[in-house]
């Protein structure tokens, strides 16, 4: 028992670190994207990442296992900042969306391709297999622009023109897209101090925002239900195997996301999230339910599929809504003067919850029991349903001049 004990106490904190590191890294990284720029600091983020392969690699006992997760922490954490801002500043408005879904698309392929091949390998050779991709990432990033809106931000139009033409094509009309990015600019007040996060109401709303739909990503439960997808399977009486639970989890993840790609710039933001929230928050209190009958000895043989369908119909409908969007809309709401600042701000807030969620479900689960456990997430996502109706605007198709008006009022 004492050794169960100590591999479930060393599990929970080599996930933890995770979380804890990224809240280190998102503010440092929003710094340095704003000082080095977008590119730059991508590239740099390969360091912290090969360091902390090397790390796992050779790890020699759980310390060398914690420290490997907390530098992949903070370069994970400052990915989470850079990437989006860099998305919503390149792509053309009427792909913005799909483009920005892309950053959870990929954060789910790289979830499936852990679970695919750490189930059949050692994990010493899923990490170096993983150290692979920082050194891809050096490389493709020497190929890619710096951002437009940092180039004009620093007097270079000629080379944010260059750019231009090199993520829209070389028929783009760059002298009116150059003009946009400018008068947005024009429009802010500068370089941002923290203060202006909260004295200028446009700001206000769009970090208040960003920071709710962060906040109800995560209390929709989402990392716990993926971290212990084998555990409530056979909790609830499945024979699969855990391994291909959690594989058939991840493709769902993937292929549902890349179809929220293609939906979120034809259906909209909104509805996007008002379909995720109100699914989820369903499908969670069936699951509080299922559980609640198998506690109370209801024999519940005849409905032993039932969590598996909530589970993976949870799946999809956060694929298609809270997964991609939050990070999406976190660069779209944000004013160019303090994009950086407030992205950081959002990350470290997301990466805390994610720490008080994945910790706190198991001993929810002991104290509440799995029923209540998985009812208190429902009813956090019906809330968020109604926040989403009243509060959130929809993005699609619009300047950023025109989500600054609509979140001042002005529209």
């Amino acid at each position: 028992m004492k050794l169960i004990r100590f591999i479930i106490i060393t599990g929970s904190w080599v996930g933890a670190f995770l979380a804890v590191g990224a809240f280190l890294g998102a503010l440092p990284a929003g710094y340095l994207a704003e000082k080095i720029g977008r590119k730059y600091t991508t590239m740099s983020l390969a360091v912290p990442y090969l360091i902390s392969w090397a790390l796992i690699i050779f790890s020699n006992g759980a310390g060398m296992l914690y420290a490997g997760r907390l530098v992949i922490g903070i370069a994970t954490g400052a990915s989470c900042v850079v990437a989006p801002m860099f998305i919503s500043e390149v792509a053309e408005t009427s792909i913005r969306g799909a483009l920005g879904a892309f950053f959870q698309l990929h954060l789910t392929v790289g979830i499936l391709f852990v679970y695919a091949v750490g189930s059949y390998t050692h994990w010493v050779t899923l990490s170096i297999l993983c150290a692979i991709f920082p050194v891809l990432l050096i490389v493709a990033m020497f190929i890619v622009p710096e951002s437009p809106v940092y180039l004009v931000k620093k007097g270079r139009r000629i080379d944010a023109g260059v750019a231009l033409k090199w993520f829209w094509g070389p028929n783009a009309d760059t002298q009116s897209a150059l003009q946009t990015i400018q008068s947005d600019l024009d429009a802010a007040s500068g370089d941002a101090k923290v203060s202006d996060l909260f004295t200028n109401a446009t700001n206000r709303a769009a970090l208040f925002i960003s920071l709710l739909l962060m906040f109800f990503q995560q209390f929709s439960g989402i990392n716990a239900v993926i971290f212990y997808t084998a555990p409530i399977f056979q909790s609830a009486g499945s024979t699969m195997d855990p391994a291909v639970c959690s594989i058939v989890v991840g493709v769902v993840q993937v292929v549902m996301t890349l179809a929220s790609s293609v939906l979120i710039d034809k259906a909209g933001r909104r509805i996007l999230l008002l379909q995720s929230s109100f699914i989820m928050g369903a499908c969670l209190i069936v699951l509080g339910v299922y559980f609640k009958m198998q506690n109370d000895k209801v024999d519940v043989s005849n409905i032993g599929w039932l969590p598996l369908a909530s589970v993976v119909l949870f799946i999809i409908s956060f694929s298609l809504g809270f997964g991609p969007i939050p990070w999406m809309m976190m660069g779209e709401l944000c004013a160019p003067d303090i994009k950086g600042l407030a992205s950081a701000l959002a990350v470290m807030f997301n990466w805390t919850l994610v720490f008080l969620v994945t910790k706190s479900f198991g001993t929810m689960q002991e104290l509440l029991g799995s029923d209540w456990t998985f009812w208190f997430f429902g009813a956090w996502m019906m809330v968020c349903t109604v926040y989403v109706f009243i509060k959130v605007p929809e993005t699609k198709g619009k300047t950023n001049a025109q989500i600054q008006a609509i979140l001042g009022g002005k529209k």
